[in-house]
């Protein structure tokens, strides 16, 4: 099969080879599966340049990218024959493994190939393991929403763009941040916008909310937000945080947040529960098969 592979970290355009290698056995509880699409995540680029804090390379050689989709062409034992020929998205593709979807095929156990509807496309399929997830959980992992004030940090993010469409699909208020109108514009359908370049944060999640915080916030950066979460994360609020990139090892407002009962979740969605991840991937498979979810590149 054609992949693509490094075998030491660097640049892209110093690192990466494309070439043949043997396409991957099949072994029991696995399935087989011709990637159509390759999700390339900030996570798959960090672990590929050694960005990583004490990275070290994992195995000698590896094909990268963590998520993709495709169609199953063969099934090992113990997986229902009648899975082959369908439609799938891939998860946790590269977690703990040293050939992934940068390549024409893929084996991995038959729970991490989920049927993709139809009328979604294997590009967008790709983009269901880590992003929507990953948004998914934070969300809605620990419980609905419904009636609550949402904020997602970095909405135009991809991260930060599925999440705001899942809470408001859900039935939550929406509140993002953004560095300016063409991000906004990004970030999709959502109740309330704020520059965070223009404008006090603090202050107008506190004036839309008419004082109360918001019950949840959806965290792009944990560390470089902290300041502001303290002063308006609601009584019994949740922070889902999944990633801290400006401060790594922040300092902690703890009596501010322990006085508001602040519940803090860091969240990594490789390391999801099996049952939490069930119930993403049947709500996700609604969505999808109902075309609600955004496509995250328009």
């Amino acid at each position: 099969m054609k992949a693509v592979w490094y075998d030491g970290f660097g640049p892209a355009d110093k690192v990466l080879t494309y070439g043949d290698m043997a396409a991957p056995v099949l072994g029991e509880g696995e399935v087989l599966v011709r990637v159509r699409a390759s999700g390339i995540n900030p996570s798959d680029v960090k672990l590929r340049s050694g960005a990583r804090p004490g990275a070290v390379m994992a195995f000698p050689r590896i094909v990268p990218h963590s998520d993709g989709a495709g169609v199953i062409e063969a099934v090992g034992a113990c997986v229902d024959a009648a899975r082959i020929g369908q439609r799938v998205w891939i998860w946790n593709g590269q977690w703990r493994r040293q050939y992934v979807t940068a390549a024409e095929y893929i084996a991995l156990p038959a729970d991490q190939a989920v049927f993709l509807p139809d009328n979604t496309s294997f590009a967008e399929g790709a983009c269901q393991g880590i992003p929507a997830m990953t948004a998914w959980a934070a969300v809605l992992g620990d419980g609905p929403v419904e009636g609550m004030t949402v904020l997602v940090t970095g909405g135009a993010g991809t991260v930060g763009r599925y999440a705001i469409q899942m809470a408001r699909l859900a039935g939550a208020r929406v509140i993002t941040t953004v560095s300016g109108p063409a991000k906004a514009a990004h970030a999709g359908p959502v109740d309330h916008v704020i520059n965070y370049r223009e404008d006090d944060v603090a202050a107008r999640v506190m004036e839309i909310t008419g004082g109360r915080g918001v019950e949840r916030i959806v965290e792009v950066d944990f560390g470089a937000n902290l300041a502001v979460t303290e002063k308006i994360i609601a009584e019994r609020g949740t922070v889902a945080a999944y990633a801290s990139a400006a401060a790594m090892t922040p300092t902690l407002p703890f009596y501010p947040l322990m006085f508001k009962n602040t519940r803090l979740w860091m969240l990594i969605v490789y390391l999801l529960d099996p049952a939490m991840r069930r119930r993403g991937e049947a709500q996700l498979t609604a969505w999808l098969e109902q075309g609600a979810l955004p496509t995250p590149w328009q």
